[in-house]
């Protein structure tokens, strides 16, 4: 199932069921797990890992060098994508670097649309939704479940948090808690991510604490220290009131406010 135009590096490894499409370029340190669809004219450069089940489209460059003035063949230098993945269209997914981890991580079940870019030393979890031309700059970290609206751009070594949602052409440049919704350029807050809660399964009691947690954070002109300890009663009784402290307390950046 490899086309005869398709150039397969000896070195590379490729597992059962696996097809390969015209003029496509797989290096060598490549491995592609079972089951897997290479569209056509797609490049992959290792070292580089794709579990089984993904579905990577035309014109698409995976595995690539960094875009860091710092990289310099450095050794420690990855990609691991997982499982089932769809990634669209001229997306460009680069290594890590030995000064971030070395490693670019990419989830299990993530629908990646046309255009996307994510760099060096990012982090993406599972079921995320990255719509047209997002663009993840370098260390980035996206946990399960985020959505990004079309033209996304997020700044180095921020974070986005489980079950968000961001607008169209949102410009995320801090941390953004689980849960929320964020839009604009600088991006912010704009309620809970309600309707993605609903769609997963929350439970109308879960939803109301959160609400009563964003209140706290957002509406009643605390610092973010002052809202955290309000906070504390709230974790107490709430595992996703405890997962948006925890997320708060830990951010480097500071968060979306």
């Amino acid at each position: 199932m490899i086309h005869p135009t398709a150039l397969v590096d000896p070195g590379a490894r490729i597992g059962s069921d696996v097809s390969i499409g015209a003029y496509a370029v797989i290096g060598p340190q490549v491995t592609i797990g079972d089951r897997c669809w290479i569209g056509p004219h797609v490049v992959i450069k290792g070292p580089t890992t794709l579990g089984q089940e993904n579905r990577i489209f035309q014109f698409c460059s995976i595995g690539d060098d960094p875009q860091d003035k710092k990289y310099n063949n450095d050794r420690n230098s990855s990609l691991e994508i997982g499982d089932r993945n769809v990634i669209r269209e001229f997306c460009t997914i680069n290594r890590g670097t030995e000064h971030g981890g070395g490693t670019t991580v990419v989830g299990n079940d993530n629908w990646i649309m046309a255009y996307v870019h994510i760099a060096h030393d990012c982090r993406v979890g599972n079921h995320v939704v990255f719509a047209n031309h997002t663009t993840l700059a370098g260390h980035v970290a996206v946990d399960d479940y985020v959505i990004c609206g079309g033209f996304t751009g997020v700044h180095q070594f921020c974070r986005i948090g489980r079950y968000c949602f961001t607008a169209i052409a949102s410009v995320v440049v801090k941390d953004v808690p689980p849960y929320l919704m964020v839009a604009g350029n600088t991006a912010k807050p704009s309620g809970l991510n309600k309707e993605g809660l609903k769609r997963h399964g929350f439970s109308a009691e879960t939803v109301n604490l959160l609400r009563k947690a964003y209140k706290i954070v957002y509406r009643e002109g605390l610092t973010v220290q002052q809202a955290l300890e309000q906070l504390q009663p709230l974790s107490a009784v709430s595992e996703e009131v405890a997962c948006f402290s925890g997320f708060i307390s830990q951010s480097r950046r500071g968060i979306v406010r």
